[in-house]
Formats: structure tokens, C-alpha cells, sequence
């Protein structure tokens, strides 16, 4: 009877830390998500986009491509920083509130990494910043995760 008790204890303590993982990596991923928002709404304060360019209406990809080429370098960058402070910001948050620290912060890095991908391909950027985003949201969630490790070993016996 204490072993069955024993294994149902196992279970609902794994079932906990799969939710608190779950729960982790979605608000991760909505945290990030808000944070990229924010981030490129204060860029488009400094750096406007042309009037009547809608980055939604396919129409328009070509005037929106355009737009990107000839923005300053301090506006492309300003991109590089949202990409990688929500990432950044995203993974801190999923790690904080997941077992799996390092699955939930990377798991809000790889959805980053599809709407860089999704950008690159839909409209030209500069090398650097394609190279940049593709390759820093990942060691940026790794670093998230280390900031915030917790040890999850057995304690030492004397």
C-alpha cells in the first residue's frame, strides 16, 4: 500500500512540474512577445515608418523592404535590442516560474527565432542584423536561465 502511495505522490509532484513548466513557457512567450512590441513601438517613436505603409498588406511589401534599407543604423539596431530583450526578458520570466528552466527559456527563444526567420524572409535586412538575430537568442536564453538556476540535486548525506 506505501509503495502505491509513495508512486502517486511521484506522479502528482512530475504532473506539477510539467504545469509549472507549461505555465512558464507560455508566459514566456507572451512576455517576450510584449516586451519585442514595446520595444519597436519606442523605435517607431524616433524612427517613423513613411505614412500609409501598412507592413501587413502585401501590396506594400516592396515599399515596406524599402523603408528598411534606407532606415539609419541606429533603427536596425534598435530591432537587434527588441529581439533580443524580449528574448532576454521572455526566458527570464519562463525560467522563474518553470522546473524545466532551461526547456522553457529555450522554447521562448525558438519562437523569437520563427518571427526573426518569418522577417528575414519576408523582408531583405542587412547581413549583420540577419546574422545577429539568428544566432544571440539562444545564448541570450541560456544566460537567462543561468541568472536565475536554481539546484534541483538531492542534498549531500554527511
Amino acid at each position: 500500500m506505501r509503495a502505491i502511495l509513495a508512486t502517486n505522490a511521484r506522479a502528482t509532484d512530475g504532473d506539477a512540474a510539467m504545469g509549472r513548466t507549461i505555465l512558464g513557457m507560455l508566459v514566456g512567450v507572451v512576455v517576450a512577445i510584449a516586451v519585442i512590441a514595446v520595444v519597436q513601438m519606442l523605435g517607431h517613436q524616433f524612427w517613423p515608418p513613411p505614412a500609409g505603409l501598412d507592413p501587413t498588406d502585401p501590396a506594400s511589401e516592396a515599399a515596406f523592404a524599402a523603408f528598411i534599407v534606407s532606415m539609419p543604423f541606429a533603427a536596425k539596431l534598435m530591432v537587434l535590442v527588441a529581439w533580443l530583450l524580449g528574448t532576454f526578458i521572455g526566458a527570464l520570466a519562463a525560467a522563474k516560474i518553470a522546473r524545466h528552466q532551461t526547456a522553457a527559456a529555450l522554447l521562448v527563444a525558438l519562437v523569437v527565432l520563427s518571427g526573426v526567420v518569418g522577417m528575414i524572409v519576408k523582408v531583405p535586412h542587412p547581413m549583420w542584423l540577419a546574422a545577429s538575430g539568428l544566432l544571440l537568442p539562444i545564448p541570450v536564453a541560456l544566460l537567462a536561465v543561468r541568472l536565475v538556476y536554481r539546484r534541483t540535486t538531492l542534498p549531500r548525506l554527511p
